[in-house]
Parts: structure tokens; C-alpha cells; sequence
């Protein structure tokens, strides 16, 4: 019986042949792999770009504008032309920075602010909880409720308010008694009146996403914490808000930075900052400088400062859930 042909070395169809091409192949691979802007790398910056454009339009320009006019003295003469701009380094912020009417003011921002997301947190978290609780019908009426306060621009809302806290018409006073009491008048009972209309119109996006994410968690689980004796408060805390840890993140952030440049219901429900400035907050400070006084350098030096504390608050509450261990 013939014996079959012997294969050569070097042919295709041969053991070495075979270990060529795996080798090939090998190097291959661990080029494409090693490659940072291969093709894997740059397709999802090819999606962003558009978005990455429009941003850079409608974000970074302005911002490097307001920054830049911070270091310059900018006011009404510069505006109109009839002097050059002249260059300031920092010393608008060193003027600004050297003003006690702008530490009292971010004293009151930083305290107003606080209270609002506290107090936002507690009632969409405490409606969103309820939300679970309650028949469809109900749970329907509060989501429509709720949509139609959030939905309410803020210069109506805050006119709203003030009619229902009218000292003269208003039913509140009516209601609980208090004659011809000014709410406006007093610089807590102001603040605390801009504070409930602020929650009124912020505790729907945190009621809607907390209630969207309790969906999101097993049934199974709850029937546990329940089946173990927990309270409603003990399964809140020790399993949901563990569990929504995330999305509380992205609330506690989102109203951090809405309640800290709050405008427009501390100006229309205060007349513009209160009597002799004693509700002022940075927004309505920085406007006054920027357009009432015409330092527009000032203005903007306000807005740079209120920029540089969010962002470190947002990246000092990130750092903190990243040591925890959190991915966000």
C-alpha cells in the first residue's frame, strides 16, 4: 500500500506552517490590543463630538468669557466704548474678597442652600415612599400634582406664593390667623417663605426619580426587611437608601447646584433682595453689581467664585462615595 506523501517543513499544511500563522495571529492581536486610538477607542468620541461641540458653544465659551472679564475692569465706560478695558489681575477679587456685604451674602447662600436640598431630599424622598404605598388613583393625583409644580415657571410660582401670603388678601393669614403679618418683611420668615416655594417647585425631580429607582428594587427584598419586623423608617434607611445610593447622588447634586444659584424667587418674592439687602443671596448680589451698579468686572468675579465652590463641592461628594467604594 503506497505510503502517503511526506509534508514538507515549510509548507502551508505542515507543523511549522500551522505554528506560523497561531503566531501571526498572536501578534496581531497584541498590536490591536495595544493600540490607545484604534478603532474601538475613537467610535464612542465620534458619537459624543456633536454633543462635545454644542457644549463647548454653550458652556466653555461663556465661562472663559466671564472669567476673562473678571481680570479686567469692566464697567458702563467700557461698555459704551468711551474707555479701553484695562487689565486688573485679581484685584477684583481682592476688592470683592475685602467686602464684608459679600461674606454675610455667602454665609446666607451657603445656609439658605443647605436648608432647601435638606428639605427637598425629605419630602420627594417621604412622597416617593408614599407612592408605593397608596392605590393607583391616588398615586395618580399626587404624580399629576406634582408634574404641575414642576411644570410652573418660577416667576408665576413665586407670584402665586406671594398672593397666598398677601398680608392684606392672602389666606394663609386668614387661615391661621395672623392679621396683617408681612412675610416679606423679616429676614427669616422672607427666607423661609422663597424656602417653601423653592421645595414646592423642586421635590417633584426628586420624587419621580426616587420612586423610579424603589421600583427598580426586587420585591423580594422589601418582603424581607418587612417579614424581619423593620419598621418603614428602618427599611428606608438600612436597605432602600443603601441600595439607591446612586441616584441619591445624582438628586443631592443636581439640587445642590439649583438651590445654590437660586434668582429668580428670592428676587421677585423679595423685592430684589429685601429691605437693605438682608435676603440677598449670590445670584441676585452678583446681578445687583453687574446691572444695577454697572461693574460688570465685579459681577462676573461673583460668578467665577460661585462656579469654583460648586465644583468643589460636586468633586468632594463624588471623592467621598468613591472611598466607600460606590461606582457612579
Amino acid at each position: 500500500m503506497p505510503s502517503a506523501p511526506p509534508v514538507e517543513r515549510g509548507a502551508p499544511g505542515g507543523v511549522a506552517g500551522k505554528e506560523r500563522g497561531r503566531a501571526r495571529v498572536r501578534r496581531g492581536l497584541s498590536r490591536s490590543s495595544s493600540r490607545p486610538y484604534g478603532g474601538a477607542a475613537v467610535t464612542p468620541w465620534l458619537y459624543l463630538g456633536p454633543a462635545l461641540v454644542v457644549l463647548g458653544g454653550l458652556l466653555v465659551y461663556p465661562v472663559y468669557q466671564l472669567g476673562l472679564i473678571s481680570f479686567f475692569e469692566y464697567t458702563q465706560a467700557q461698555v459704551s466704548g468711551g474707555e479701553p478695558a484695562t487689565f486688573q489681575g485679581f484685584g477684583n477679587y481682592a476688592e470683592l474678597f475685602g467686602d464684608g456685604q459679600f461674606w454675610q451674602v455667602l454665609l446666607a447662600t451657603v445656609v439658605f442652600a443647605a436648608a432647601c436640598v435638606v428639605s427637598t431630599l425629605a419630602v420627594g424622598c417621604a412622597l416617593a415612599v408614599l407612592l408605593t404605598r397608596v392605590r393607583a388613583v391616588p398615586r395618580l393625583a399626587l404624580m399629576l400634582a406634582a408634574l404641575g409644580a414642576w411644570a410652573t415657571p418660577a416667576v408665576t410660582g413665586s407670584t402665586v406664593w406671594l398672593l397666598l401670603f398677601d398680608p392684606d388678601f392672602g389666606p394663609v393669614n386668614r387661615v391661621l390667623g395672623l392679621g396683617d403679618h408681612s412675610w416679606t418683611y423679616g429676614r427669616y420668615s422672607a427666607f423661609l417663605l422663597v424656602l417653601l416655594e423653592v421645595v414646592w417647585c423642586s421635590f417633584p425631580f426628586v420624587m419621580v426619580t426616587v420612586y423610579a429607582g424603589i421600583r427598580s428594587v426586587p420585591s423580594e427584598v422589601l418582603e424581607a426587611a418587612a417579614l424581619d419586623g423593620a419598621s418603614q423608617w428602618r427599611i428606608w434607611r438600612s436597605v432602600l437608601a443603601p441600595m439607591l445610593r446612586p441616584i441619591l447622588v445624582v438628586v443631592t447634586i443636581q439640587s445642590i447646584i439649583w438651590d445654590f444659584k437660586v434668582f429668580t424667587q428670592i428676587y421677585v418674592m423679595t423685592g430684589g433682595g429685601g429691605i437693605a439687602g438682608q435676603n440677598l443671596v449670590l445670584n441676585v448680589y452678583a446681578y445687583q453689581k453687574a446691572f444695577a451698579s454697572s461693574q460688570y468686572s465685579l459681577g462676573s468675579a461673583i460668578g467665577v467664585v460661585m462656579l469654583v465652590i460648586l465644583l468643589a463641592i460636586t468633586l468632594v461628594y463624588l471623592r467621598l462615595l468613591r472611598r466607600q467604594g460606590e461606582e457612579l
